[in-house]
């Protein structure tokens, strides 16, 4: 778990193509072989980290949703309000998100395949909930997407955000934290309750 947990961390801070498997034993108090013996390989590694990095966000977001009544709004803000809590507690983790794109294609596909099942349920329920009435009606695939990155890239671009006048502070953080909710909260209000 340490090398998972450190990788994680190196990764999301360096990138992956600045840490080697040195470095990561380096970190941990390990020889690279030990790293080798649990993960056969580079590659295999980056595959664990993104599989415990998606558990990780995955039971956040599960827990997020339980907490919740049956109003979508509530639920949804609360998954807002889960995944923006690891700008502040570990930030590593969404760097990693960030740097998920410079990857190869075949670790690419392997996060995408761990996340299709929360994809697709997340959709339905969007569906489900646009179908009711309850959220305004628009593509639910491409709302999802667009919510994921509004979530993410305003929890992983603070020098974008510092460049509109936002201050990288507790104070700030809890002000992005609540324009972001109100944000999508008004996105998802269905127009005939607006």
């Amino acid at each position: 778990m340490r090398i998972l947990e450190t990788a994680l961390d190196l990764f999301g801070t360096r990138g992956f193509g600045a840490v080697s498997l040195d470095d990561i034993a380096d970190e941990v108090g390990v020889r690279k072989q030990t790293v080798l013996y649990w993960f056969k390989s580079r590659s295999g590694l980056i595959d664990a980290v993104l599989d415990h990095s998606a558990d990780e966000l995955l039971i956040v977001v599960e827990a997020a949703i339980r907490s919740r009544g049956d109003d979508p709004l509530e639920r949804v803000d609360a998954v807002v309000c889960a995944v923006f809590r690891p700008v502040v507690r570990r930030p590593a983790l969404l760097g990693l998100i960030r740097e998920v794109i410079r990857l190869e294609e075949h670790h690419i596909n392997h996060l995408r395949s761990r996340l299709a099942v929360v994809v697709d349920r997340c959709v339905n329920y969007l569906t489900s909930e646009m179908a009711s009435g309850r959220l305004r009606t628009c593509d639910p695939m491409l709302l999802a997407g667009i919510l994921y990155s509004t979530v993410s890239g305003t929890g992983t671009e603070p020098i974008v955000l510092e460049t509109f006048g936002w201050k990288a502070n507790a104070a700030g953080l809890r002000q992005v934290r609540r324009e972001l909710r109100e944000f999508v909260r008004a996105a998802l209000t269905p127009t005939n309750n607006a």
